[in-house]
């Protein structure tokens, strides 16, 4: 059972803004490779860091308006929310010790 939650519009703000502890959203689509590449990775660290941050997807193909209000141009893109506000954020494929150490940052 994987640890990664799938948002929507519908549930972003109670899954993401609403949380008490950090929230990595990785923003995806099925058609792209880098996502393909970062998607175990992300897969991973909700594992690793289960109880210390949240780890949510959203499909940009399917929830068009929260790509929309990040002003999502490229995927992946990874934001980081603490408090309800994105405090990190960054494009493209990138190693995992390097998310890890992004996400610790926050924590």
């Amino acid at each position: 059972m994987s640890n990664v939650v799938d948002v929507t519009q519908d549930t972003f703000k109670a899954t993401v803004i609403d949380s008490d502890k950090p929230v990595v959203v990785d923003f995806w689509a099925e058609w792209c490779g880098p996502c393909k590449k970062l998607s175990p990775m992300i897969e991973e660290i909700a594992e690793d860091m289960a109880g210390e941050v949240t780890v949510a997807k959203v499909d940009v193909d399917t929830e068009r308006t929260l790509g929309a209000m990040f002003q999502i141009m490229s995927i992946p893109s990874v934001l980081i929310f603490k408090n309800g506000e994105k405090v990190d954020e960054f494009v493209g494929l990138r190693p995992k010790a390097e998310i890890i150490d992004r996400i610790k940052a926050h924590l």
